[in-house]
């Protein structure tokens, strides 16, 4: 089968792999139909290229058509539609039933200390196949699932993999109270769906980026927008702008990926050209992260408010002002989003009406052969591009 493969820094290929297969009575395999490019294999494209091994295959957002059972996966069966969380969970470990699929006790890569495995995401997660491919091998598939109905196009169910329940973990976990102001940070495809969201739940939502396109997208659906490029100091623009006192909530969605510290960018940039012996600890100790979304949600956010980071951050020692946090009496939310936890709220919007835009929400529909050069183009914030959906049959 065809698949887009990891072969260094900013170098990914379309190639000719052998065809998964079912291995463990838990296994399945899907014909993939749709495998999104997310912002955060935009950190395996160059700043985590140290825990990445040559070959690899990538993707953690797909959904498609089961073509192989083993004899352990519930009432999974061939000709099913499915969306595959991003995690593998078996749905029954002490952790996953407590809803926290993230860190199922099952798949847990305890190697590296991790949580549980994802698809398509380094070492440190399980180097497990991703479904960047024209088939998708599923473990722990009587649990890593998510029934579909027949019918609707793939855009319709195209997110519930990552993007839709992040952003509305992301949400849930800002505890904006009711009436509240809700501020986003960073407009990808993560922090405009966080928008429209909490658009949804009534909140007040200001969201902030300083990518023209990403702006665009979420003024043109009624949302106020804060020009990163117009204001000299983002936390005095946001106070005039919520009576002196600053926002409920502040939701990071950007992460490691933040602009605005070439010193940072460097390390991340120079750990990548060291042998992986040396420099994957680099990446994992030395704190090597952009923290500058972090300290901006810090600044912004009211005394007693909520910051959410849906953000990945990946450093182990970045300096966090602590004072001033303990001194707001800030609250503090986190972490890699439970899917299936939030499955049953998402599911009754994914309707006709569409009131979240899931139908136009991609910009880029392409064949998988296209991948390499819009994976440059996520990265370059290039010919508009926000959300990549990958079409093996195109």
């Amino acid at each position: 089968m065809k698949a887009v493969t990891w072969h260094g820094q900013r170098d990914v290929r379309v190639e000719e792999v052998p065809d998964p297969f079912v291995q463990e009575p838990t296994d399945a395999v899907i014909r993939v139909t749709t495998s999104n490019i997310c912002g955060s294999d935009l950190h395996l494209y160059e700043p985590l290229s140290p825990f990445m091994g040559v070959g690899n295959i990538l993707g953690h957002e797909n959904m498609g058509q089961v073509v192989e059972v083993g004899s352990a996966v519930g009432n999974l069966k061939v000709g099913d539609r499915v969306s595959i969380p991003f995690q593998i969970s078996c749905g029954h470990c002490w952790m996953c039933h407590q809803q926290l699929y993230t860190q199922c006790e099952t798949t847990q890569v305890r190697e590296h200390g991790t949580g549980a495995a994802l698809f398509g995401f380094s070492k440190l997660y399980g180097e497990v196949a991703g479904g960047q491919a024209e088939y998708l091998r599923v473990p722990q598939a009587q649990f890593t699932h998510i029934p579909l109905p027949e019918g609707p196009a793939d855009d319709r169910f195209a997110y519930l993999s990552d993007i839709l329940p992040t952003a509305w973990q992301g949400v849930e976990y800002a505890a904006v109270p009711e009436g509240g102001t809700l501020v986003v940070l960073g407009l990808g495809p993560i922090g405009d769906f966080a928008c429209r969201i909490g658009q949804h739940k009534g909140y007040r939502v200001i969201g902030v980026d300083l990518v023209p396109e990403r702006l665009e997208r979420v003024r043109a659906r009624g949302i106020e927008v804060v020009d990163l490029n117009e204001v000299e100091q983002i936390g005095d623009a946001i106070r005039d702008m919520t009576g002196g006192r600053g926002p409920d909530s502040v939701l990071d969605a950007v992460g490691m990926e933040a602009h605005g510290s070439p010193a940072t960018s460097f390390i991340q940039k120079a750990a990548g050209l060291l042998p992986k012996a040396v420099s994957a600890p680099i990446m994992e100790h030395a704190g090597v992260d952009r923290l500058n979304a972090l300290y901006s949600a810090i600044d912004i956010v009211r005394r007693g408010g909520t910051i959410s980071l849906s953000g990945v951050y990946g450093g182990a020692a970045d300096p966090m002002p602590l004072m001033t946090m303990f001194d707001k009496q800030i609250q503090l939310r986190m972490g890699q989003c439970n899917i299936k936890r939030w499955i049953p709220e998402i599911m009754p919007l994914l309707t006709d009406a569409d009131p979240l835009g899931v139908d136009t929400f991609a910009t880029h529909r392409v064949p998988l052969s296209q991948a390499p050069e819009m994976y440059r183009k996520f990265q370059k914030k290039e010919d508009g591009v926000v959300k990549v959906q990958l079409k093996p049959e195109l």
